[in-house]
């Protein structure tokens, strides 16, 4: 129980400092110079996903699991969660209509789901014991 409290609370620090970067660049993109929604969110968690897979890999869940292995299993569950996130994307965007800080909050709900998202499949499968030794 305490491991897992403890990877949370170490996500939950190292999404802060993944989303922030991602974050500013999408609000770089999106409000400051007019990128479509899609496309700045896009390029946000694209600078993310390296910050995310060091930070994911090293400091939250300890993996000793080989780069190629745990690369390859983080690219694809960062794949999955980037598809969530823009459905989620796509269907506040509409319920919230247009304007920029209505993209921001479409933007933030986004993130939210991804990163809820990437922490389970992190856990449960890219960074999770059984996929360590089978990678060994």
């Amino acid at each position: 129980m305490a491991d897992t409290v403890g990877q949370i609370a170490r996500f939950g620090l190292a999404g802060l400092v993944n989303t922030a970067v991602g974050f500013v660049v999408i609000a770089l993109l999106d409000p400051v110079l007019g990128l479509p929604p899609p496309l700045a969110n896009a390029a946000g968690y694209a600078v993310g996903v390296s910050v995310g897979f060091v930070l994911n890999r090293g400091f939250v869940f300890r993996s000793r699991t080989g780069l190629p292995a745990s690369g390859l299993r983080y690219l694809i569950a960062a794949l999955g969660a980037f598809v969530l996130n823009q459905l989620v994307l796509h269907v506040a965007g509409v319920a919230l209509g247009g304007g920029p800080i209505r993209h921001l909050a479409a933007q933030l709900m986004a993130m939210a789901a991804y990163s809820v998202a990437l922490f389970f499949l992190c856990r449960l499968w890219v960074f999770h014991p059984a996929a360590d030794s089978s990678a060994a």
